[in-house]
């Protein structure tokens, strides 16, 4: 079974020309981008435990959702692999609690929570806050809906796509992150746009610090990681003290000025 590392699978089973091919391709993605101001559903999944857990639950905070066919044997696997440092790297930039994973199995005859379990475990994948669900087909093929998200079965399992949904906390798609490799902005920056617009009010002092700590914490690429700019506040400092500067220059100019129009005329 062969998985495409495309924006959206090609679908392999279908005998078509090349420009139908093409079609199915844009209709997912436009699919995909519709889906952008859906309001999930209420829905419940089963995790690795057993336990059910209610996306409505995991609201409050932003939430990413992925979908994989955990029978894949090269494609899935690479793209949950390719997601983990970005989420690991998102986690250490913005905390461990200021947004929740999700990764469901669409597999329903097959992933059950302790196959989901495996897959998890076999991809390395033990992060805080990242959950590994799944449910009946049903429920998955409700939550593809949601989010845009194309499954086609085929002979050899399923035709997917790569697609990583971010949801903010009232629960409604905000972006959409399609592709086989996932670079942390892509996925860092969407939740520091939502923790921005969403945290405590700007004239608190939480508010305040929690703006300064977003908007300072930018991506450098030569190490891959994400790091606090002092730089931006030394910048600041420096623009400051050449604005104090010139207003004390203009203080002493307009001072001299009315001293020398106060004195005595003959």
């Amino acid at each position: 079974m062969r998985l495409a590392l495309s924006l959206v699978a090609l679908l392999l089973t279908i005998t078509t020309a090349p420009a139908a091919q093409q079609t199915i391709e844009e209709q997912a993605i436009a699919r995909s981008e519709a889906a952008v101001g859906n309001l999930l559903p209420p829905m419940t999944f089963i995790d690795t435990q057993g336990r059910r857990i209610a996306l409505k639950e995991l609201r409050g905070k932003p939430l990413l959702i992925s979908l994989v066919y955990t029978g894949c044997a090269d494609i899935c696997p690479a793209i949950i692999e390719n997601l983990r440092p970005a989420i690991e790297i998102g986690q250490n930039a913005l905390g461990e609690d200021s947004f929740t994973s999700i990764t469901i199995g669409f597999d329903t005859r097959h992933d059950t929570p302790e196959r989901v379990r495996s897959f998890a475990r076999a991809r390395g994948i033990d992060l805080p806050n990242w959950l590994f669900l799944s449910g009946d087909w049903e429920t998955v093929t409700r939550l593809a809906d949601a989010v845009g998200f194309t499954i086609v079965p085929s002979a050899g399992g399923f035709d997917h796509m790569a697609q990583v949904s971010v949801v903010n906390a009232e629960g409604r798609i905000y972006q959409q992150i399609r592709g086989g490799v996932f670079n942390p902005p892509a996925i860092v920056e969407p939740l520091k746009d939502l923790m921005f617009g969403n945290r405590q009010s700007v004239l608190s002092i939480e508010g305040i610090a929690e703006r300064i700590k977003l908007f300072c914490t930018v991506y450098n690429p030569n190490t891959g990681r994400y790091y606090f700019n002092y730089s931006l506040f030394i910048g600041i400092g420096i623009g400051l003290a050449c604005l104090l500067s010139v207003l004390i220059w203009l203080l002493r100019e307009f001072r001299l000025g009315n001293g020398s129009d106060g004195g005595a005329h003959p």
